[in-house]
């Protein structure tokens, strides 16, 4: 398989007023053609930050220390906002969170699915109207023709996740990023924007990454799993290698965070992840350890490859 996207030692910061705090450290992941890469764990762990550095879409506080992000082997760090503004929408597309705050609510889906694939695609007229319409019935809206009419109001937070696929579709986006894409929608209604990212990713070859904490999506959908914690890929393997033989500590207890139906018990993982402002030597993850020995509070754990799995533990060493 051709890989399309390679995101090296990719290290991140944010100046804040009296210091300067790395929020993402060496980060190391990638995708193939037509393969959809889960990244999980919990909030504040690093995973839009991450996903954002790729459309050089960061906080301005933020700051890209050092790394490497290649898409289809030309690294986008070294390129100009002009040019990234190229591929931004048109090669990779975002899927935000909130559907309900993505569309303008003055202007009809007609108007803003031609606006964009005039912008990325230089077609006018009947043509560019044809391609807004297919990309529409692509994503399983029915009577697209009248829907091109309606404002955003008239449309449910599914359908307008929906008509932002769309436009990744009628652009000919070649790798969407879904952040937490279901997240504002009912139980539902996310499996049905589940089931279109999937059903385009192998009719059109897509590649997406998914921004979720939901392990359930990732079970169902994914290929690969980027575990993060604390700014750090702390596991990346192919889904069947983690869901089945998961290696680092937190990627087990991320998998023991179940709801016990019969007993109505809830595990969970003791302890907060650390925020940018702690300071924690030695692997970030070992104050809510169980696993954790003296070494692991003094030195950082190196990546290892153990069973076709890349893992950051001591345990492995």
């Amino acid at each position: 398989m051709t890989k399309i996207l390679e995101v090296k030692n990719l290290n991140i910061g944010f100046n804040l007023s009296d210091s300067f705090r790395q929020a993402i450290y060496d980060v190391n992941f990638s995708l193939e053609k037509g393969e959809m890469l889960a990244i999980v764990g919990e909030s504040g762990c690093g995973k839009s930050l991450s996903a954002m550095s790729i459309l050089q879409l960061l906080p301005e506080t933020a700051e890209i220390k050092s790394g490497e992000i290649f898409f289809n082997g030309e690294n986008l760090l070294n390129l100009t906002q002009k040019q990234m503004q190229k591929i931004r929408g048109k090669k990779i597309a975002l899927i935000p969170q909130d559907p309900m705050t993505s569309l303008n609510p003055l202007y009809t889906i007609g108007n803003q699915l031609l606006e964009v694939i005039e912008l990325h695609q230089g077609l006018k007229g009947q043509e560019a109207f044809d391609v807004a319409v297919k990309a529409l019935e692509k994503v399983k809206i029915p009577d697209a023709k009248e829907k091109m009419k309606s404002y955003p109001h008239e449309f449910s937070g599914g359908m307008k996740q929906r008509v932002i696929i769309a436009m990744a579709l009628a652009c000919n986006a070649e790798l969407i990023i879904a952040d937490e894409p279901t997240t504002a929608l009912d139980v539902t209604v996310q499996a049905q924007i589940m089931d279109i990212l999937k059903d385009i990713k192998e009719r059109f070859n897509i590649s997406i990454i998914l921004i979720t904490h939901d392990l359930g999506v990732v079970a169902e959908n994914a290929d690969k799993i980027a575990v993060m914690y604390s700014g750090h890929v702390v596991e990346f393997a192919d889904k069947n290698e983690i869901l089945n033989n998961p290696l680092h500590p937190y990627t087990k207890a991320l998998l023991n965070v179940i709801l016990d139906i019969n007993s109505k018990d809830v595990k969970t993982i003791e302890g907060q992840p650390p925020s940018i402002m702690d300071n924690i030597s030695g692997c970030s993850f070992h104050p809510r350890c169980k696993d954790c020995m003296n070494i692991c509070i003094k030195e950082k754990p190196n990546n290892v490859i153990r069973n076709k799995t890349i893992v950051a533990c001591h345990l492995y060493n």
